[in-house]
C-alpha cells in the first residue's frame, strides 16, 4: 500500500504527528508500505520506516496548488507504476483518477458546523473535498465518534462509509518529564521558578484562545503570586489574540512562546500547574492526549470528540470567558485534585497507542481493497 503524505508540513502540527507516526507504527508492523513525500521528508520517513518503500516528490509538490495538481496528474501514474492495492491519502484530498482502492482520513467537520472558526477560502475547500472524498473513497478514516456523527448529520455521509481509527501518543516524546527536562523548559522561557498555565496549539480562532487569555487573567488578578500564561504553538490568523493581550493588566504575565522544540514539550506540558485547551471543536483533540501522558492536569471542554479522548481524567468547562476562570481558579486553589487528575490522566493515556491506531488503518485498508474489488 501507498501513504501520500506529501501534504505533511514543514512544522509537524497535528497532521504531522498523526502521519508520521502512524507510518512509524504500520512499518514496525510488518505491513509492505510505500511512502510518496516532499524532498524535505525523505530523510525523516526513511528513519522512520526503514523497511519502507521511500518516493520522492518533486519538488513542485511544495504550494498547495502545485501539490494538488500533482495529487491528481502525476500520483495516478505513480499509483499504477508501483501496482500498489490500497492508496491512503491522509489530509482530506484525494487522487479522483485511481485505479487502486482509495482510503482518505477526515479529521474533523468543523468546515461545516463552525466555518467562521476558518478562513473564508479554506472552509470552502475543504467542504468541497470532504463531500468529494466521502463520494469517491472507498472508505474514510476518522478519528473519532463525534467526528463520524458529524459527518453524517452535516455532510450527508454514509455510515457504511466511515471507518474510526482514533490516534495514539508517542511514549517516547510525551511522558512525565524529568526535572531537568522541566528546567530547560523553564530557562527557554525565562520562568525561573514562576508557575504556569500552558497552551499547547496553533493560536487560530477554533482553539478559543482570546477567551483563555481573559479567562485566565481573570482567574489570577487578584491573587498574589499569579502564575504566567504561556501560549506554546505557531501563531494562526486569530486577530482577536492581540486584543485580549493588550487587555491584560501588566502585573500579569502572559508569553507568547511561539514554536517549541519536539524535545521540549514534555518538560513544557507535565512542568505546569495545568494544561488549558478551551477548544470550541476539535476532531480528536491530540494535544490534550499528549498532555495527559506527559503526566499533565488538563483542562479542556465537552465539545464534540474531547470527552472520548480525556474521559474522568481530566477537568471540563464552558468555552466563555468566565467558564474557564472559574474552572482555572477552583484547580489552582486544589493542588490535591490536580495531583489526582494528573494520574488519572496518565493512566488512561495509556489505552492510546500508534500500535493500536495502525491495526485500526490495516483494517481499513483490507476494508477498502475488498470494497474495490467487488466494485
Amino acid at each position: 500500500m501507498l501513504i501520500d503524505a506529501t501534504a505533511v508540513p514543514a512544522d509537524r502540527g497535528g497532521v504531522g504527528r498523526y502521519v508520521d507516526s502512524l507510518v512509524a507504527a504500520l512499518d514496525s508492523d510488518g505491513t509492505k508500505l510505500s511512502v510518496v513525500c516532499q524532498p524535505r521528508d525523505v530523510e525523516l520517513f526513511t528513519k522512520l520506516a526503514p523497511n519502507a518503500r521511500i518516493v520522492r516528490a518533486a519538488e513542485a509538490v511544495a504550494t498547495r496548488t502545485a501539490r494538488l495538481t500533482w495529487e491528481q496528474t502525476t500520483l495516478p501514474r505513480l499509483i499504477r507504476s508501483l501496482r500498489v492495492d490500497v492508496v491512503h491519502s491522509p489530509h482530506y484530498t484525494l487522487p479522483l483518477a485511481n485505479s487502486a482502492a482509495s482510503v482518505v482520513t477526515l479529521h474533523d467537520a468543523t468546515f461545516f458546523t463552525d466555518p467562521v472558526l476558518h478562513s473564508s477560502v479554506k472552509a470552502r475547500f475543504f467542504r468541497a473535498w470532504t463531500r468529494a472524498s466521502l463520494k469517491r473513497a472507498a472508505l474514510s478514516v476518522v478519528p473519532s465518534q463525534a467526528t463520524a456523527d458529524e459527518l453524517v448529520r452535516v455532510a450527508g455521509a454514509e455510515r457504511r462509509v466511515l471507518h474510526i481509527a482514533q490516534h495514539g501518543v508517542d511514549s517516547e516524546r510525551f511522558h512525565p518529564p524529568s526535572p531537568d527536562e522541566v528546567l530547560a523548559v523553564r530557562r527557554t522561557l525565562s520562568l525561573g521558578d514562576m508557575p504556569y498555565v500552558a497552551f499547547l496549539g496553533a493560536l487560530e480562532p477554533r482553539k478559543n484562545v482570546p477567551a483563555l487569555i481573559r479567562g485566565f487573567a481573570q482567574a489570577v488578578r487578584d491573587r498574589k503570586n499569579p502564575p504566567a500564561l504561556v501560549l506554546a504553538g505557531q501563531p494562526g490568523w486569530d486577530s482577536q489574540v492581540e486584543r485580549a493581550l493588550d487587555a491584560v493588566p501588566h502585573r500579569i504575565r502572559v508569553i507568547r512562546a511561539g514554536y517549541l522544540p519536539f524535545a521540549q514539550l514534555a518538560g513544557f506540558l507535565g512542568g505546569a500547574e495545568l494544561v488549558a485547551y478551551p477548544s470550541l471543536g476539535e476532531g480528536f483533540g491530540l494535544p490534550v492526549l499528549e498532555a495527559m501522558a506527559c503526566g499533565a492536569s488538563v483542562l479542556t471542554t465537552r465539545r464534540l470528540s474531547l470527552p472520548e479522548v480525556g474521559g474522568e481524567a481530566v477537568a471540563y468547562c464552558g468555552v466563555g470567558a468566565g467558564d474557564i476562570a472559574a474552572a482555572i481558579s477552583e484547580l489552582l486553589d486544589d493542588p490535591a485534585h490536580r495531583a489526582s487528575l494528573a494520574a488519572a490522566a496518565q493512566q488512561r493515556a495509556k489505552d492510546f497507542s500508534w500500535s493500536m491506531s495502525a491495526e485500526r488503518h490495516r483494517l481499513a485498508y483490507e476494508r477498502a481493497a475488498l470494497i474495490h474489488r467487488r466494485r
